[in-house]
């Protein structure tokens, strides 16, 4: 397939729209259903890059749901806990224990699962039938992997009433070093982001702590990663395999640190046992139980407890979830990772990251107030590490 026609760009009043080699190659994919639209494909590349390269870096499967063109988490394939499983509602899903691509599923669709709705997915291995049922379940809008079990493609193949977005994409693809693109008929022409994210990057610890566990390079490598392929600014906490926070496209490195801070905590919350208990009505779905319980943990627009609103949602009225209740279960976190994709200008971001855990940090350093960031992390006895490499993407 030389080209692929869309029905429009990123708006529908932006027409003719396709997708094309520009060397006149064959595009590297196979559209096996459905017909990806323009912000469906920038999501479907840019997350089949991010997970191709989590797998190279971490040796293990790795998943990734994104939602425009930002990702909301990503995952490599260790098992879940028990507590985990109920939070990401995969506590029924038989086999999930054998299955790495379907444990890197869950916890990537289970991370941020409000940001989630109408994802797109991408598995850098084969997607087998753990993970098509689960995600058969989801509301998505395609999945982008180098191969499908022939059962697990069929069990797609009838979401959405056949019409689901399933892509096939060559894993030996590679692109051209150099990129282009065009903003208001100017072309820009830049070499292709090829830095390699490793073990390597996190060696110049620059605070007193040295200790670096290979557990957090791993989550390190994992925020790094997700970082490379995330809108700037962007900042991303990682804990136990997992991106679980991602504050992207903020003009502020504050506000990101803030708004990736915010999804690390109610990802930790949504597994207290008050969230996990609740007595939701059997009727309710799960879009509707997530957006629950974002009210419930983070006291939104609406109180889920009142009078007159819990009858919509419950069996019984629960008990709030107070503010105090939550300081004391977020006081327990500790071990979280934390990269920024490019350095921290003031030490507020290390007091911010310090309430949802952190202990791990990783970002390029270059400030002129490094000195301050430094002594903030060594306050707390965090390990830094200064990796000299920004990661913008746009």
């Amino acid at each position: 397939m030389k080209e692929f026609e869309l029905k429009y760009g990123c708006n529908p009043n932006q027409k003719p729209a396709k997708i094309y080699m520009r060397n006149g190659a064959d595009l590297p994919i196979e559209i096996l259903s459905g017909r990806p639209g323009y912000i469906n494909f920038l999501d479907a590349f840019n997350a089949w890059q991010l997970v191709k390269e989590l797998k190279e870096a971490t040796g293990l499967p790795a998943v990734t749901s994104f939602k425009h063109v930002s990702p909301t988490s990503a995952a490599v394939g260790i098992p879940l806990p028990e507590k985990l499983k109920k939070a990401c509602f995969v506590d029924d899903i038989a086999g999930l224990d054998e299955s790495p691509i379907a444990c890197a599923y869950a916890r990537a669709r289970g991370t941020d699962r409000m940001c989630s709705f109408g994802d797109w997915v991408a598995f850098s291995d084969k997607v087998d039938v753990v993970s098509a049922q689960m995600l058969k379940r989801e509301v998505s809008d395609g999945v982008i992997a180098p191969d499908y079990d022939p059962e697990a493609l069929e069990i797609l193949k009838t979401k959405r009433k056949g019409t689901y977005n399933i892509v096939k994409i060559d894993p030996l693809y590679v692109p051209e070093e150099v990129e282009e693109k065009q903003v208001f008929g100017v072309t820009f022409r830049q070499g292709r982001n090829n830095f390699a994210i490793n073990r390597a990057l996190l060696s110049n610890i620059v605070t007193a702590n040295k200790d670096l566990p290979e557990s957090a390079v791993r989550d390190l490598i994992i925020s790094l990663i997700t970082l490379k392929y995330t809108q700037s600014n962007s900042v991303c906490y990682a804990v136990d395999g997992q991106a679980i926070g991602v504050g992207a496209g903020q003009q502020s490195r504050i506000h990101c640190t803030r708004l990736a801070g915010s999804k690390a905590d109610t990802w930790f919350l949504r597994q207290h046992e008050k969230v996990l208990n609740l007595p939701f009505l059997p009727s309710l779905g799960r879009p509707d139980r997530d957006n629950v319980i974002d009210g419930y943990i983070n006291h939104n627009e609406e109180d889920v407890t009142a009078d007159g609103n819990w009858q919509k949602y419950f069996t019984e009225q629960p008990a709030p979830f107070t503010a105090e209740e939550q300081r004391a279960y977020l006081s327990t976190v500790d071990g979280v990772a934390l990269g920024s994709d490019a350095f921290f200008p003031f030490s507020d971001n290390i007091e911010r990251a310090k309430k949802s855990g952190v202990k791990y940090v990783a970002e390029p350093g270059g400030s002129i107030r490094d000195d301050l960031v430094i002594a903030c992390a060594d306050r707390y006895g965090m390990t830094m590490a200064f990796t000299g490499m920004r990661l913008f993407h746009h």
